[in-house]
């Protein structure tokens, strides 16, 4: 999984610029549009939320585990239903800010864990993390199953039998370059130059090869339950993001909380570039990139 200082690099200084424009509860990750783009950004956001509430069997009372949390938002969709929830996330701005707002986040990765550490759950949900799970060095080294199954393993054991889990996650698409093509000497604006500043900017991370990985790698733990691809969606919630994450006289304080980036990571530049230039929603328009929506069902005892 991306390290601690990985997640900082990539995560903490989104955390003034993404809050200022999207709400202290920072949503994100990839709306439910499902066909319905005349929704707006934040319809789509609650309905994903109750999409996701609905695959876990939600009811109140429950208690759910959140992997990678962010800033929170399903945290608080879980506490207003009235249910009790615990999240992890390896950024401390992101703690910080669920910490303000009243919700049980830890500092903490996943793979630190057992049943012990926090009891069992009655769902889990894991949001725009799974993708994070790998980085690219175990890929190269043939270890990504691997990690998949450890996290699979964990998942079915801190929920009772029938027990659902939630996962959202990004996947290389039907375009995506081999690894050793990927490079920032590619022509400027291909796939592969494009990926190559991505990795820069979200270090430590390698994709899940597509749907059927993840799914074999559940099948010793549970049974699918339904998938949802949202590859379209996450073009049409990147869509609205260009409108709302605007540039005027409120970023300004925000702005110049980025200088120390600028002078300590010698990466940074291509993390700006990457926004700047909607990289992220390129990859999935060129389906270098998809995106699917899975429930699970733990099976066994």
């Amino acid at each position: 999984m991306a390290t601690l200082e990985e997640v900082k690099a990539t995560y903490d200084f989104l955390d003034d610029i993404v809050r200022v424009d999207m709400g202290d509860y920072g949503e994100v990750t990839c709306a439910l549009y499902d066909g319905d783009f005349t929704k707006t950004l934040e319809q789509a956001q609650y309905d994903k939320h109750d999409y996701i509430l609905r695959g876990i069997k939600f009811v109140e009372g429950a208690r759910v585990l959140d992997v990678g949390c962010g800033w929170g938002p399903f945290l608080k969709t879980v506490r207003d239903r009235g249910g009790r929830s615990v999240g992890l996330t390896l950024s401390p701005k992101q703690v910080e800010a669920c910490a303000r707002n009243g919700l049980n986040v830890r500092l903490m990765d996943w793979k630190s864990i057992d049943v012990e550490t926090f009891g069992s759950f009655d769902g889990i949900v894991s949001v725009g993390a799974f993708e994070h799970f790998c980085p690219v060095d175990e890929y190269l080294a043939g270890e990504q199953e691997r990690v998949y199954d450890r996290f699979f393993d964990l998942c079915r054991r801190l929920l009772p039998p029938g027990g659902r889990l939630y996962l959202q996650t990004m996947l290389w698409g039907k375009n995506a370059p081999a690894y050793p093509d990927i490079s920032l000497h590619a022509r400027k604006g291909s796939n592969e130059y494009i990926l190559a500043v991505l990795e820069k900017a979200y270090p430590g991370s390698w994709l899940p090869a597509g749907e059927e990985q993840v799914v074999r790698c559940a099948a010793p733990y549970f049974r699918v339950v339904s998938r949802n691809n949202g590859r379209k969606d996450y073009i049409e919630t990147m869509n609205q993001w260009d409108r709302v994450w605007t540039w005027g006289p409120t970023k300004v304080l925000p702005a110049l909380k980025l200088l120390p980036y600028f002078l300590t990571d010698h990466d940074f530049r291509y993390k700006i570039e990457s926004l700047r230039n909607g990289y992220n929603k390129q990859c999935f328009i060129r389906e270098v990139m998809d995106h699917q929506r899975m429930v699970f069902e733990a099976t066994g005892n």
